[in-house]
């Protein structure tokens, strides 16, 4: 996962303090971290880490939080992480997120992963969160269009997870053209300052 960079709200590059962890899983996508560990290797770990774990793991087959062994599981995960997040894939009912908010409001991560340039879900994605009254930090990876980047940052984003040809400087689309792309559109106010999110 090391051709990848994680990109802030302005452009900027912080990769270099990036500390999360994807734990590592068989429907693990590339570049939902700029690193994975396993989870043997995070139970035997001194420091606790920031560990990022799939949201569908947690999920029964109706979407609700699985009981038994996946929730000791996700108990031992939250023992032995400094903070936690979860990934979402595009393909999660948005109806899913709605009923989650507790769970998801304890995160301070949530990454949303997009499987296909053309899905325009995560949109609606980061809009549920944001209603929800969710606070933290809400990142997109994956195959979302690079022209997307100024409105996913009006809905809500706030970091991006991008491969190490599209940051690149001689690029055909500079990366620095999508982070300013509407800097004065809308008074520059952030989606989450906008009516529809002001009761959240």
């Amino acid at each position: 996962m090391a051709n990848h960079h994680i990109l802030d709200s302005q452009g900027v590059d912080v990769s270099a303090q990036d500390n999360w962890l994807a734990l590592s899983t068989d429907s693990l996508p590339d570049g939902i971290a700029l690193s994975e560990i396993t989870l043997l290797e995070l139970l035997q770990r001194q420091e606790k880490p920031e560990v990022i774990v799939p949201l569908a793991d947690l999920l029964d087959v109706k979407g609700a939080l699985a009981s038994g062994l996946m929730n000791e599981m996700y108990k031992l995960i939250v023992q032995h992480s400094s903070h936690l997040g979860v990934w979402i894939t595009a393909d999660t009912d948005a109806d899913v997120l709605s009923q989650l908010g507790e769970l998801l409001l304890k995160q301070t991560l949530i990454v949303i992963h997009v499987p296909k340039f053309a899905d325009g879900r995560g949109f609606s994605f980061v809009q549920t969160l944001r209603q929800l009254g969710y606070k933290d930090e809400v990142r997109i990876a994956g195959e979302f269009g690079r022209d997307q980047i100024a409105y996913l940052l009006r809905v809500g984003v706030d970091s991006f997870v991008l491969s190490e040809h599209d940051v690149h400087p001689d690029s055909e689309f500079h990366i620095k053209q999508a982070f300013t792309a509407l800097a004065s559109s809308y008074d520059g106010r952030k989606a989450a300052d906008l009516p529809m999110f002001a009761g959240a």
